[in-house]
C-alpha cells in the first residue's frame, strides 16, 4: 500500500487542504488536556509551510449532531497549534460558509487556517452531500490525509473530498503520520518478523472478535488479558464471581479456543477484589477460581510473568488493550509488567491506540517502543485485515 506522501508533491504557492485529527480532550473550561494529536500532525504541516505552501486544516472534535455546538469548537486546537508553530494560526468560524471562504481566499504562503469542526455540517457524517464535498474541495490545490484515527471512516472530508479533488486533476496524498501508521500496521500483518505475538486486552470479547480471529491465522501466539479473559473462563465452566463477562459470547469463546489451540494464551491466575476500588479486600487465585463475592480486576503475577516471557522471545509484538484496571493501583501491575516487557524487548513493537497508548505514555515507555498508534478503532480494523477506502482512493507512488 505504497501511497504518495506530502513530500512527493510540489506545494510552493499552493494551498494544501489537509485532514488532521485534532479530536483532542478538553476540560470544562475548553482547555486541552492532551495535545499529542496536534503534535503528531506538526511534521506534515511544517513540510508544507517550509516549502512555501499554505495549509487549510479540517478536523472533527467530539460528536456534535450536525450543527454548531460551542463546546466542540476547534478554536482551542487552532490556538494550541499556533503555540506549537510559534506563529498565529487563523481560525474560521464555519467550515464551508462565508467566513471560511473569505479566510481561505486571503490566506498567504506560509500561513495556516483551521476550519471549524467538520461535524457541524450534516453532510460530513453522511458523506454523500456533493455540494458540501465540492465546497471543501474548492479550498485546496492538493489534498492530504494525515488523520489516521478516522481512516476507517468514509465521511466526506475523508473520502468524498479527495474523490472530488482527484476528479479535478488535483493530487491526493497521505501525510507522514498516516504513512507511518500504514507502514507499521500493514507490515506487521503482511510480513512480520517471527515469532509474532499479539496481546489483546480490554473489557469485551465482542469488541475484538474479528481481530482475534484474524490474528490467530497469522500470529504465533495470541495472548488474552483484561476482562474479556473472564468470558473465556465462563466458556470453560469455571467460576468468575462478579467479574465482567459476556454470557452471550460463551459459544463464540469456545469456538475461538477450539480454533486457537496452543496459539491462544489465557491468564493462569487472577488478581481479584471484593469491590471496584483500590482499597478493597484483595486476593490472587488461579484463573477460573474466583469467589462469588469477588471480581477479577487484573491478571495475576504468574500470568504477568508468563506473558512477559513470551514477549521477550518475540520479534514482532502488537498490543491492544490493558491487562486490568490500569488506572487503579494495585490493579495496574499486569499492564505494567506487559508494558515493561515490550519496552525492554528487541522486537518491533506496535501499540494499538486507545487505552494501550494511554498506558504506555503514563508508564513512561512511549519512547521505548517502535510505534504508538494514534487511532484505536482504525488500528483495530487494520489488524482485522480490512481495507480503508479513505486510503485506497489516494494516489499511488
Amino acid at each position: 500500500m505504497a501511497k504518495k506522501t506530502i513530500a512527493d508533491v510540489d506545494v510552493a504557492s499552493k494551498t494544501v487542504l489537509m485532514r488532521v485529527d485534532f479530536n483532542v480532550p478538553l476540560d470544562d473550561q475548553q482547555n486541552i488536556t492532551d495535545d499529542r494529536r496536534i503534535v503528531m500532525a506538526l511534521p506534515s504541516i511544517k513540510s508544507v509551510l517550509e516549502r512555501g505552501g499554505k495549509c487549510v486544516l479540517m478536523s472533527h472534535l467530539g460528536r456534535p449532531k450536525g450543527s454548531p455546538e460551542p463546546k466542540y469548537s476547534l478554536k482551542p486546537a487552532a490556538d494550541r497549534l499556533g503555540e506549537k508553530l510559534g506563529s498565529p494560526v487563523i481560525h474560521a468560524t464555519d467550515t464551508v460558509g462565508d467566513d471560511a471562504k473569505a479566510k481561505v481566499a486571503a490566506l498567504k504562503d506560509g500561513e495556516v487556517l483551521v476550519l471549524e469542526n467538520v461535524r457541524f455540517n450534516p453532510g460530513e457524517s453522511k458523506g454523500d452531500d456533493p455540494a458540501y464535498a465540492a465546497a471543501l474541495a474548492e479550498f485546496g490545490d492538493v489534498y492530504c490525509n494525515d488523520a489516521f484515527g478516522t481512516c476507517h471512516r468514509t465521511q466526506a472530508s475523508m473520502y468524498a473530498v479527495p474523490k472530488a479533488m482527484k476528479e479535478a486533476g488535483k493530487p491526493a496524498v497521505v501525510g507522514f503520520l498516516v504513512e507511518k501508521e500504514i507502514q507499521y500496521l500493514s507490515e506487521a500483518i503482511e510480513a512480520p518478523k517471527r515469532p509474532f505475538v499479539a496481546i489483546l486486552g480490554g473489557a469485551k470479547v465482542s469488541d475484538k472478535i474479528n481481530v482475534i480471529q484474524n490474528l490467530l491465522k497469522i500470529c504465533d501466539k495470541v495472548i488474552i488479558g483484561g476482562a474479556m479473559a473472564y468470558t473465556f473462563s465462563l466458556a470453560k465452566g469455571q467460576a468468575v464471581g462478579k467479574s465482567l463477562v459476556e454470557p452471550d459470547k460463551v459459544d463464540l469463546a469456545k469456538e475461538i479456543m477450539a480454533a486457537g489451540g496452543d496459539k491462544l494464551v489465557l491468564p493462569i491466575d487472577t488478581h481479584c477484589g471484593d469491590a471496584f476500588s483500590g482499597d478493597c479486600n484483595k486476593q490472587v487465585v488461579d484463573a477460573g477460581q474466583i469467589a462469588d463475592d469477588f471480581q477479577g480486576l487484573d491478571i495475576g503475577p504468574k500470568s504477568a510473568e508468563l506473558f512477559a516471557n513470551i514477549v521477550r522471545e518475540s520479534k514482532t509484538v502488537v498490543w491492544n488493550g490493558p491487562m486490568g484496571v490500569f488506572e487503579m493501583p494495585p490493579f495496574d501491575a499486569g499492564t505494567k509488567a506487559v508494558a515493561q516487557a515490550i519496552a525492554e524487548s528487541e522486537a518491533v513493537s506496535i501499540i494499538g491506540g486507545g487505552d494501550s497508548a494511554a498506558a504506555i505514555q503514563q508508564l513512561g515507555y512511549a519512547d521505548k517502543v517502535s510505534h504508538v498508534s494514534t487511532g484505536g478503532g482504525a488500528s483495530l480494523e487494520m489488524l482485522e485485515g480490512k481495507k480503508f477506502e479513505a486510503v485506497e482512493i489516494l494516489d499511488e507512488k
